[in-house]
């Protein structure tokens, strides 16, 4: 027995989310992160120093196998740090270059919001996603439904709390987020029209293969093959179709695999939770906010279309997704970097998401909008009222709190941010006024507001508190402070450093950084604190005196020792 579909959808239920409105909402989202702001630790300014590294070095075997100080990068990826270096070997020279480093990574961001539309538009034009149709007409169209999820799916991305940060990072994260988007939509779109679905897939599993994910790219590929074989969508009746999909998905994946072989890039970190409780604890932690406000959408979506998860075969809008959501959970789990493998879990959760929105009851519409309305609003206040007391001193208490959390920090006002934040917060307040009117339904309507408070939020974030934020992650702050006790210095050995101080002191402080050794003559020694007890064994304590010691203003388990090299008799 043939179970109906639980979507039951009106024509008046699809109408067009306008699309000038949607193009200023991503806009409002991407662009925020990637101007005015250092490079952030870790994982963020690590990266950049493999890009900055790359850029001054002619193609070679460098470019195989990057290295800071002979220090290989913690993921194996080669492609994020290639187009990093090359944005910054084609970049004008007044072009800063960790600004140019970011522009192709927020084409990359574009290309995950893009991607995922489309995905989702085409899952949702199959015919096991269609909604019931009515004895006298009227249901909605397959062409406008398919739009309005996307839309819903897209603004539900959108408002994912785990996406924000991470996705405005110049690091192989993002790429893999790209290529994995790339590879959703090649696949949800192959059965419909070949030619460009076949090169989204070919480009995002090699892609992902080249961003450090091979074993990613062999699974979602592998599984997207062999789903093209059990495919039973009326769409996709013609019978050589799915062999023609299959031959085609497999020797995508057959390539990447053996690309990833060919440059050594199977490099296996598992690393399964422990049996602790508070491991998972930390996981479940992580699921729940990374996720927000997509998981309990996600559970609804999997009761009201459990009949048809019996048939998967027939229901590719929730077969696709299924197999993505399960690959990118699994690698959380058993993969250290678990926030970062969780990333590419959501542009498939966005999509299981979209399919919960037809059919919500209004209550619980209601509920999502009220809850929204005040978690964002709240959070905004906040922003507001901690920099109105960073500029003013009123209210005292927040700003006595950044002054112990910050401190050396001091607050200026930036004309252009505050323009930018007031016209966020006033586009906040009318998005609000219109969620409240009296409009006609649409299915999308209902992730309007977690979309829009997440942009908000994230917009205040990266306007009025950057400065605050960029003087709490970065390490201009600390390599400053290096500089004036050591005057600028021809050359400096470091000992014990990790990647991301290595490559602030070389940016920020145009520093010529050396490993520690006897017979260099660099006239400072860098030492990072916790390998102090080690100093001895690269050099000969003799010859350096204890001058300093430097910390990062809002970290104080990161120490710095400087030593001066004594002078001869």
């Amino acid at each position: 027995m043939i179970r109906p579909t639980p979507a039951i959808v009106a024509q008046s239920a699809v109408r067009r989310l306008p699309r000038l409105a949607l193009i200023l909402l991503c806009m409002a989202y991407v662009l925020p992160g990637y101007f005015g702001r250092e490079p952030w630790k870790n994982a963020d300014i690590t990266a950049f120093g493999y890009m900055l590294e790359l850029s001054g070095t002619a193609v070679g075997p460098a470019w195989l196998a990057p290295t800071i100080m002979n220090l290989e990068p913690e993921v194996d990826a080669l492609l994020p740090y290639w187009l990093g270096a090359w944005a910054i070997k084609l970049a004008p020279a007044w072009l800063a270059p960790d600004f140019a480093a970011r522009l192709p990574f927020g084409l990359m961001l574009v290309a995950v919001l893009v991607a995922t539309w489309y995905g989702i538009y085409n899952l949702a034009r199959s015919e096991g996603a269609q909604p019931v149709a009515f004895a006298f007409g009227g249901e909605a169209e397959p062409a406008d439904y398919a739009r309005a999820m996307a839309d819903g799916g897209l603004l539900g991305l959108i408002g994912c709390l785990g996406l924000a940060q991470l996705s405005h990072e110049t690091t192989p994260a993002l790429a893999q987020l790209c290529f994995t988007a790339l590879t959703f939509y090649g696949l949800s779109a192959l059965h419909r029209s070949p030619a460009l679905p076949l090169v989204a897939v070919g480009a995002g599993l090699v892609g992902l293969t080249l961003s450090g994910g091979p074993a990613v790219a062999a699974l979602l590929g592998a599984g997207g093959a062999l789903y093209n074989v059990v495919d039973r969508d009326p769409a996709s009746a013609d019978e050589r179709r799915p062999l023609w999909r299959f031959g085609a998905v497999l020797l995508s994946t057959a390539i990447a695999a053996a690309l990833a072989t060919v440059l050594d890039l199977w490099q296996w970190r598992i690393q399964p939770p422990g049996i602790a409780w508070r491991e998972w604890r930390g996981l479940g932690r992580l699921f729940l906010w990374f996720t927000w406000p997509l998981w309990p959408l996600l559970l609804w979506t999997l009761w009201r279309w459990r009949h048809q998860l019996r048939d998967l075969p027939s229901n590719r809008h929730l077969a696709l997704p299924l197999l993505f959501l399960a690959v990118a959970v699994a690698t959380t789990l058993l993969t250290p970097a678990s926030d970062r493998s969780l990333l590419l879990a959501l542009p498939a959760l966005a999509t299981l998401a979209a399919f919960a929105l037809p059919t919500l009851d209004r209550s619980v519409t209601a509920l999502i909008d009220w809850f929204t309305l005040l978690f964002f609003s709240c959070f905004a206040i906040i922003i507001w009222v901690i920099w109105i007391s960073m500029q003013t001193g009123i209210p005292r208490q927040p700003a006595a709190n950044v002054a112990k959390l910050a401190p050396g920090f001091e607050p200026g006002l930036q004309g252009l941010a505050f323009a930018v934040a007031l016209a966020g917060t006033l586009a906040w307040i009318w998005l609000v006024r219109w969620r409240v009117g009296r409009h006609r339904s649409a299915i999308w309507k209902s992730m309007v507001l977690p979309a829009g408070g997440a942009t908000l939020c994230w917009l205040l974030l990266m306007t009025l508190w950057l400065p605050v934020l960029d003087y709490a992650r970065s390490y201009a702050p600390m390599v400053q402070r290096i500089l004036v006790l050591t005057n600028r210095p021809a050359c400096v050995q470091v000992h014990g450093l990790g990647r991301g101080p290595i490559v602030a002191l070389r940016f920020h402080g145009q520093l010529d950084t050396r490993p520690a050794a006897r017979q260099a003559e660099c006239p400072w020694l860098l030492v990072d604190a916790a390998d102090a007890p080690t100093l001895a064994k690269s050099v000969d304590t003799a010859q350096w005196t204890y001058q300093a010691r430097v910390r990062r203003p809002t970290d104080r388990t990161e120490t710095i020792l400087l030593y001066r090299r004594v002078a001869a008799p």
